[in-house]
């Protein structure tokens, strides 16, 4: 039987991650295991170029990356209570920033939503959650949208 000593726990702050934070803390709670929490702030690198200066998309970043500090210290007081977690905020691309810090971090186990994207929105954007299944060396259980409704 393997091992789960930490648990890497993807979130947006959208309304499902709650719900996927619910899962990292029980299976946590139960397996006696470390959470770190990671929400990937985009970089938004790739709109140098197009007539927006380079320091306002810094400076924009940077608020971005503040303000998601906060809302991690508030999040994990909230959802991760008795239990050792911490938070983590990145910029970068979404499925990229969890493989490379679960592997730095050696998760065991990667817990994170997915967002059912559809149709041309799926051709244009694909799936973080996908690239992230198809990629990572360790398991990814996923949490899907319509269990967000449920509750």
């Amino acid at each position: 039987m393997a091992t789960i000593k930490k648990i890497l726990c993807a979130i947006d702050f959208s309304e499902a991650s709650p719900l996927v934070a619910g899962y990292a803390e029980t299976l946590a709670r139960s397996l006696g295991s470390e959470v770190l929490v990671l929400y990937v702030a985009p970089s938004l690198s790739q709109y140098v170029g197009f007539h927006v200066p380079p320091s306002s998309i810094e400076s924009f970043v940077k608020d971005i990356v503040s303000g998601a500090d906060q809302t991690m210290a508030r999040f994990l007081e909230e959802h991760f209570k008795g239990i050792q977690a911490k938070g983590e905020v990145v910029t970068g691309y979404a499925a990229e920033e969890i493989l490379s810090q679960a592997k730095e971090e050696k998760a065991d186990l990667i817990v994170m939503g997915t967002h059912g994207r559809k149709g041309i929105d799926r051709i244009l954007f694909g799936s973080v959650a996908e690239k992230v299944v198809k990629s990572a060396p360790v398991p990814v259980l996923t949490v899907r949208p319509e269990q967000y409704d449920s509750e």
